[in-house]
C-alpha cells in the first residue's frame, strides 16, 4: 500500500478497504487507487469465442494425433550463420520427437488423408473429426493389420457420414480417395462388424435436395421428388436398391410431370447409375 493510502483516505481520513482493482474509503466510498491491469486470461479469441473465449492458444482437435497440442519452430531469412544452423538441426529433432512410434505415423498419415477427403468432399468439421475418432478406434482395436491405411482413411470418412446422416455415395468417396474399392470394402466391412457403427439403410431424400441442385431443379419438382422417395421408402420399393438412383428415378418421375427439361442421363450421372437402372425405377414408381 502507498503513502497515501497508508495514512488513511485523503478526504475524510477514514479507514481504507482494497478489493481485487480499487482501494476504496470504508466511510465516504472515495476511489482511492485503481489497478487497471487484468492479471487472468485475456478474454479474445477468434478461432473459439462460442464455446471458449479464454485466448491461450488453438483449440483442441481430433483430427491431430496429438489433439493439436504441438509447437511449431518457424524460418526466418533474417538468421545467418551459426544460429540458422542450430535452428535447422533443432527443427529437425523436433520433427523426429514429435513422431514417437511407428503407430502415431499411421495416424498422421491417416489423419491427413482424412483431412484431405473431407475438404474435397466439403463435409462439416463434425465427420471429419467423427472420422479420425473411428479410425482411431479401429487402430486400438487392431484392425488395421493386413489392409492399408487409404482404404481405413476413405472407410472412416464413408462412416462418419453414415452416422451424421451426410448424403455422400461410396463413388463419391473413392473419387477423391486414394484407396481402391476392394481396400475400401474390406476396411468398411471390418468397422461396421467389429464396431458396431449405428447405422441402417439410407433413405433416398437423403440424396434428393444434392441431386436437384445438381440438376438446376425448381422447387416444385424437388418436393414431389421428396414424397415420392418417402413412399418408396416406405412401401419396400427401395429396399435392395441403390439409393442414390433411387432418388435419381424419383427426380425424373417428378420431373416429367412438371415438364422440367431433364434427361434420363443426366439424372443418371449425378447418381453414378446407368439410365437402366434409373428407368427400371422410374416404371416401378409410375405403375
Amino acid at each position: 500500500m502507498s503513502k497515501t493510502q497508508a495514512t488513511g483516505c485523503p478526504e475524510c481520513d477514514g479507514r481504507l478497504r482494497k478489493d481485487s482493482s480499487e482501494t476504496v474509503c470504508a466511510n465516504c466510498g472515495l476511489v482511492v487507487a485503481a489497478d487497471h491491469i487484468d492479471h487472468g486470461p485475456e478474454w479474445r479469441s477468434f478461432a473459439d469465442d462460442e464455446t471458449n473465449p479464454e485466448r491461450t492458444g488453438a483449440p483442441l482437435t481430433r483430427s491431430r494425433h496429438d489433439r493439436g497440442l504441438t509447437t511449431e519452430i518457424g524460418r526466418s531469412t533474417r538468421v545467418k550463420g551459426r544460429k540458422r544452423r542450430r535452428l535447422t538441426r533443432m527443427r529437425r529433432q523436433h520433427n523426429r520427437a514429435r513422431i514417437s512410434s511407428k503407430r502415431e505415423r499411421n495416424q498422421v498419415y491417416a489423419f491427413t488423408e482424412i483431412r484431405r477427403v473431407t475438404g474435397a468432399l466439403s463435409l462439416p468439421d463434425r465427420v471429419r473429426d467423427h472420422a479420425c475418432s473411428l479410425f482411431r478406434s479401429a487402430q486400438n482395436e487392431n484392425l488395421l493389420r493386413g489392409r492399408s491405411l487409404e482404404g481405413f482413411s476413405s472407410a472412416c470418412v464413408y462412416a462418419a457420414c453414415r452416422v451424421a446422416g451426410v448424403s455422400r455415395t461410396v463413388d463419391e468417396v473413392l473419387d477423391v480417395a486414394r484407396a481402391t474399392e476392394n481396400e475400401h470394402g474390406a476396411a468398411y466391412d471390418a468397422l461396421n462388424r467389429d464396431l458396431g457403427l449405428p447405422v441402417g439403410p439410407i433413405s433416398p431424400a437423403e440424396y434428393v435436395p444434392r441431386f436437384a441442385s445438381e440438376l438446376d431443379l425448381d422447387s416444385a419438382v424437388e418436393r414431389r421428388a421428396r414424397e415420392l422417395a418417402a413412399e418408396s421408402h416406405d412401401s419396400g420399393l427401395a429396399a435392395g436398391r441403390n439409393p442414390g438412383g433411387v432418388a435419381a428415378a424419383c427426380l425424373y418421375t417428378a420431373a416429367r410431370k412438371f415438364d422440367a427439361r431433364v434427361t434420363q442421363q443426366e439424372a443418371a450421372d449425378v447418381a453414378g447409375v446407368t439410365p437402366v437402372t434409373l428407368r427400371s425405377t422410374y416404371y416401378d414408381l409410375r405403375d
